[in-house]
């Protein structure tokens, strides 16, 4: 553990903000957070009956850190900063909404100059695998992006270069100002409580989400797009959060893979969903939908050699879990209205 971790986030009454607090991982967060006996200070764009999940234990504040005022707001008398906060969804969303996606690095820019302001100890950024060059991504048979798969650029337009602009910024803001930030670069972030229909959706809650509606309908065929043979690899929720909070502990200010290495076909998660509902389901490919790179997985030699750690928990296994949650929710909507989406 690094010197001075445990002071500033067990002092007297140390403040732990989560920016993007009313997101899915930034809920999940939030709620770790206070299991641990944090104080935490939960912050977000929408309003608070539409974050993904509340607690009454926290401050939950509506602030568009977008604004200046509005980061200085939400980080006063805070010790930690983890920076959640963006504008984004699934592929979908991602390659219709480019500018939205750039608009995103007014709030790290924002929210860094706050940090400094405020005198903030720790400052974390989530950052994406959408920062990784294309280059490395045009083949299935994907062997794991190292950190420095990264440069040369080549990221994912727009969601892909706000994020490696947000990293670099980071950097600049450690080595001019000595604000300790740490970024991680996020690969696929799956589980309860997140976006499983409306355009925002990544393809984890989406498959499950179309599995369910055909199990429920009796109408056993979905939609994948693309051909269904891009790959990925899939990180459970728990694991991102461990992985996030042991990250800051390290005391390593380089960007970080927290990702799962377990590589995936999209036609291979549609088994696993398949075996989890009892179904099989016939499949309708949409070559022209947007479907990102050919391939994509984590690399996981350098969080190993940081942490002695890497996100361990099977796909199979977190799937089920997820799977289990949109069910229930959807099962509730058709009793109440009539339909299940």
């Amino acid at each position: 553990m690094a010197s001075g971790y445990a002071t500033e986030m067990h002092g007297p009454d140390p403040v732990v903000v989560v920016c993007g607090g009313g997101g899915f991982i930034g809920g999940h967060l939030v709620r770790d957070l206070l299991a641990q006996g944090h104080s935490v200070r939960s912050v977000d764009l929408k309003p608070v009956e539409n974050w993904h999940q509340t607690f009454s234990e926290a401050e939950n504040l509506v602030l568009d850190l977008r604004d200046k005022e509005s980061c200085a707001a939400a980080v006063r008398g805070a010790a930690v900063v983890y920076n959640l906060a963006a504008d984004m969804g699934g592929m979908g969303f991602i390659e219709s909404n480019r500018a939205l996606c750039m608009l995103n690095v007014l709030i790290n820019t924002h929210l860094l100059l706050a940090a400094k302001e405020a005198g903030v100890n720790r400052y974390f950024f989530a950052s994406s695998a959408c920062v990784y060059a294309a280059n490395k991504q045009d083949s299935p048979e994907n062997n794991g992006l190292k950190e420095s798969d990264a440069y040369p650029a080549q990221p994912e337009d727009g969601y892909g270069w706000e994020k490696l602009f947000g990293e670099r910024m980071c950097r600049n803001f450690t080595e001019d100002f000595g604000l300790q930030t740490y970024v991680a670069r996020y690969h696929n972030v799956y589980g309860p409580h997140g976006a499983f229909k409306g355009g925002r959706e990544k393809a984890p809650a989406a498959i499950c989400r179309k599995i369910v509606a055909a199990k429920l309908s009796g109408r056993h065929e979905i939609e994948i797009w693309g051909d269904g043979e891009q790959t990925r690899s899939f990180t459970d929720i728990d694991d991102c959060l461990k992985g996030t909070q042991e990250l800051l502990k390290s005391g390593v200010t380089d960007p970080v893979n927290i990702g799962s290495a377990e590589l995936v076909s999209i036609n291979q998660l549609v088994e696993i969903v398949e075996e989890i509902a009892g179904i099989r389901v016939r499949r309708v490919y949409k070559p022209g939908a947007p479907m990102g790179v050919r391939g994509r997985c984590s690399d996981n030699t350098k969080i190993r050699q940081i942490l002695g750690w890497e996100p361990s928990t099977r796909l199979r296994d977190g799937m089920e879990k997820m799977y289990a949650w949109i069910h229930d929710q959807m099962t509730q909507r058709l009793n109440r209205a009539g339909t299940p989406e």
